[in-house]
């Protein structure tokens, strides 16, 4: 299995990027896609996730400015990053799991490696 990140980037505040997930290896429509957080002297956090059936999660620090989306056909899991923040600085991974999300990071079997997101003020 291979998780492809991409889209990270530097922005000012109030700005927006797309971050990209592509999947390989997997059955795609079958798997809850995640996209965690991790910034610097801080925990990793989950961010947003959709599961198989198309019901998604939202961190409360992100619910309103980010929005999850996947593409069955293309095998890619989007997050559409709107009105960003300093505080939103951070490297991004995507995540893979059978069916339904969840919390813990422990729970997804599958990582792509991180594209960092730099919001400057």
């Amino acid at each position: 299995v291979q998780l492809q990140a991409s889209g990270g980037g530097l922005v000012q505040a109030g700005g927006s990027l797309r971050l990209s997930c592509a999947a390989s290896g997997l059955t795609f429509g079958s798997y809850a896609m995640g996209w965690y957080r991790q910034a610097p002297g801080k925990e990793r956090e989950l961010v947003a996730a959709i599961n198989s059936g198309g019901s998604t999660y939202y961190s409360p620090s992100v619910e309103g400015r980010f929005t999850i989306s996947r593409d069955n056909a293309k095998n890619t899991v989007y997050l559409q990053m709107n009105s960003l923040k300093p505080e939103d600085t951070a490297v991004y991974h995507c995540a893979a799991r059978p069916v339904g999300w969840a919390i813990s990071e422990s729970l997804w079997n599958h990582w792509g490696q991180g594209t960092q997101v730099t919001v400057s003020s």
